[in-house]
């Protein structure tokens, strides 16, 4: 496991208590997946913070496995899923690359606001692509700092050594999209608030 769990540690209870800066832009999101979820839906969240999206998914879906790097953030997950009484999210704490599932046991796999965080975000595709069935959907949501924050690029690694910034990779749209393609995953809708916004996509594992 990586080392950035404990600036998430660190952050959690604060960043708990922060509002949603785009709500509207943050509730298409939620309907895109919406419309993907049944009843029978085996979904799996990674960088899951906390739990924000699986809370809301939840009712709509069969089963939710709810992953990240930080105990801290799922701890106040899982309390505030308790709160509502949600029983089909389960939270398991650990790098994503790490996780030991079987193969082509989900239906969904998400990840929200954490490919531009990753050390390695071409190998976390992949696993996406391993624990999918065939035909499963990966829904990714991505800051692409090159596409309306440049201007921030060089202050990132200050930001890093003051703690103020967990380490940030910087890419554009066009990037993202070639490497989900890469992948092996079909892209089926994409969509921005604005064009400075995060990308949000949905790619589908081909069926064959």
């Amino acid at each position: 496991m990586t080392q950035a769990h404990r600036w998430w540690d660190k952050i959690a209870e604060k960043y708990s208590t922060q509002p949603i800066a785009d709500i509207p832009g943050w509730e298409h999101k939620l309907d895109r997946i919406r419309s993907h979820l049944t009843p029978d839906t085996r979904m799996l969240e990674f960088g899951c913070g906390t739990g924000g999206n699986a809370r809301r998914l939840a009712p709509h879906a069969g089963s939710i496995l709810a992953t990240d790097l930080s105990g801290e953030m799922l701890r106040i997950a899982k309390a505030r899923g308790d709160e509502k009484g949600l029983t089909n999210i389960s939270y398991e704490r650990g790098d994503f690359l790490e996780l030991d599932l079987p193969a082509g046991q989900f239906d969904m796999v998400l990840g929200m606001s954490i490919l531009h965080l990753l050390d390695d975000r071409h190998a976390a595709m992949a696993k996406a692509r391993q624990l999918l069935k065939p035909g499963g959907l990966f829904i990714t949501s991505t800051a692409c700092l090159l596409d309306g924050f440049w201007f921030m690029v060089p202050i990132l690694p200050i930001g890093r050594m003051l703690g103020a910034f967990p380490p940030v990779k910087a890419f554009g749209a066009k990037t993202l999209k070639r490497e989900i393609a890469d992948a092996g995953f079909e892209i089926e809708y994409e969509w921005r608030a604005k064009p400075s916004a995060a990308l949000f996509i949905v790619a589908r594992k081909p069926a064959g």
